[in-house]
């Protein structure tokens, strides 16, 4: 169900209220009996998921290969000081 914000055209007060959308809008203010606005809000943005988007097809690689030679030099690092030991 969506969120509909409100305000009174009275007493200035603003609320949201989580309605259905074939609900008529609210008319009257709980606190004054004034009347009420239904105020146009921003709505929710798209939200990306999947493959095809900059985060998970363009983005850049760089600290990925550098993780990845870091790796691979801590492991060379750790093979000749295990050589080393054991001679």
């Amino acid at each position: 169900m969506p969120t509909y914000d409100y305000k009174c055209i009275s007493c200035g007060d603003e609320f949201e209220i989580f309605q259905a959308m074939s609900e008529p809008p609210l008319k009257i203010c709980s606190r004054c009996n004034g009347e009420l606005k239904r105020l146009i809000g921003p709505g929710l943005g798209p939200i990306f998921k999947g493959n095809g988007f900059y985060q998970t097809d363009y983005k850049n690689n760089s600290s990925k290969k550098i993780s990845k030679e870091t790796s691979k030099a801590e492991k060379a690092d750790r093979k000749s000081s295990n050589k080393s030991d054991t001679n």
